[in-house]
This record gives C-alpha cells, sequence and structure tokens, in this order.
C-alpha cells in the first residue's frame, strides 16, 4: 500500500455528475409527493377515464377518446412543468432551501437544468402511462411523433418558464393557491376537455393564444387529425416560453 491511498481529495464532483444527482434527487421528491402524484398522476388519469366513459361533453364526430387523449397529455405537462414545479420550487425557496443550494458547488442555472430534466423524466412516465390507458380506450392516434414530442417540449419550456416566474416572485403561499387556480381555468377554458369552439367567437381568440390552447390543440391536430407539424401553434409555445424564461431568470428571487 503506497502513501498517500487515502489521502482526502477536496473539490466539488464533475458538473455532469452534480445534475445527474440533482435530477435523480428532484424525481424521487416529486414521485413521493402525494399532492404532486394527485396533479400530475391522478387527476389527469381520473378525467381521461371518465370523459372517454361517459358522454358528457360533445366532442364532436368520433371517439370521445380520439378528442380528449391529446387535451390530457397537455394536461399532464401543465400539471408537472408549471403546477407542480411552481408550488415545489415556491415552498423550497420559502425554507430556505434554494439559498443554501445555490450556496453549494451546484451552480445556479446547474439547479435549474435538474429541476428540468426532473420534469421531464416525470412527464415521460406520464405520457407512457396515459398512453397505455387511452390505448386500452380504443384511442387511434395518427400522425408524426416527432412532432408530438416537438410540442411537448415546446410546452414543458413554456409552462417551465411560467411556473418558475410565478415561484420566483411571489410568496409560497399566494404561489400555491395561484398555481392551483390557473391550473383549474386552463383545465375548463384551455381546450383540455371543452373544445374551444363551443365558447363565444369573441373568446375563442383570446384562449387561442394561451400555452395549454396552443399545446391541446396542436396536439390534436397531429394526433386526431394526421396533420403535419401545426406551425402557428408551435410558434405561440415557443414565445410563451422565450418570454417565460426570461422573465423568470430576470425576476428570480432565491430568497
Amino acid at each position: 500500500m503506497s502513501a498517500g491511498t487515502y489521502t482526502p481529495r477536496p473539490g466539488a464532483a464533475p458538473l455532469p455528475r452534480m445534475i445527474a444527482a440533482q435530477t435523480a434527487l428532484e424525481t424521487r421528491m416529486l414521485l413521493r409527493n402525494g399532492e404532486q402524484l394527485l396533479l400530475t398522476v391522478i387527476i389527469p388519469t381520473l378525467l381521461l377515464v371518465l370523459f372517454s366513459a361517459v358522454d358528457i361533453v360533445d366532442t364532436g364526430s368520433g371517439a370521445s377518446v380520439d378528442f380528449l387523449a391529446p387535451g390530457i397529455l397537455a394536461l399532464a405537462v401543465m400539471s408537472t412543468a408549471f403546477t407542480g414545479q411552481a408550488i415545489a420550487t415556491g415552498f423550497e425557496r420559502r425554507y430556505g432551501v434554494l439559498k443554501r443550494l445555490g450556496a453549494s458547488p451546484l451552480p445556479r442555472w446547474a439547479l435549474m437544468t435538474a429541476k428540468t430534466l426532473s420534469v421531464l423524466v416525470t412527464e415521460v412516465l406520464q405520457v407512457l402511462l396515459l398512453t397505455a390507458i387511452a390505448f386500452a380506450l380504443g384511442w387511434s392516434p395518427q400522425g408524426n411523433p416527432v412532432s408530438v414530442v416537438l410540442l411537448l417540449v415546446l410546452g414543458t419550456a413554456a409552462f417551465s418558464g411560467l411556473g418558475l416566474l410565478m415561484a420566483g416572485t411571489l410568496k409560497a403561499e399566494a404561489t400555491l393557491a395561484a398555481a392551483n387556480l390557473v391550473f383549474l381555468l386552463l383545465l375548463v377554458g384551455g381546450g383540455v376537455i371543452v373544445p374551444l369552439d363551443k365558447f363565444p367567437d369573441a373568446v375563442q381568440s383570446v384562449l387561442g393564444l394561451l400555452p395549454i390552447s396552443a399545446l391541446s390543440e396542436g396536439l390534436r391536430d397531429v394526433l386526431q387529425h394526421g396533420a403535419s407539424m401545426p406551425w402557428g401553434q408551435a410558434a405561440i409555445l415557443a414565445v410563451w416560453a422565450v418570454l417565460g424564461l426570461g422573465a423568470a431568470a430576470k425576476f428570480f428571487r432565491w430568497e
């Protein structure tokens, strides 16, 4: 045994390893939280099964699940990237977790990267679960999977920016109330379950500019109608992503 075999080697771990470790931690914390599971898994699943099995809302011609599945996928993205992330990050900020992590060797941008990656991991699990349930209910998707992935990524970026902006500027209790209220309002008025053409014409033009409407309608164009990339909806999501992430980077407060 040579001298110095057990000599300590102080210093931070390589950056990719730190991001991977923080991502795994964030994902475990997200999946262990009962409220987060209610938002990210249980509510979208119940809505998909209930409205597919019971003729409550007129979704037009064809099977109800063909209309509902794309909207529920959009809702799943919103529940994780916006509502869940806003609430979790808001309380981490209140309890000083973000302040302590900000003082660690992990750079602040790397912490936000880890949070975003944990959101993506959770969304993959959501999409797999909801897709399996939709297939069991008779879903017949069409379109290009690449377009679907691009829309989901743009939607994730848009909702993540808005969620981090809310968590970094409001108090934790205000974030909790506001995030849940926005979730409920967009569930009703975002084209998830109720078609946008059921609203007055003047309201439709406004609702169509919301990120949840752009995501749900874009996914529906591809998966239900077999369209190619819906560039109009993609552009709306891209604008929300740039504005949300830019505002979050500028106004986010760590304490």
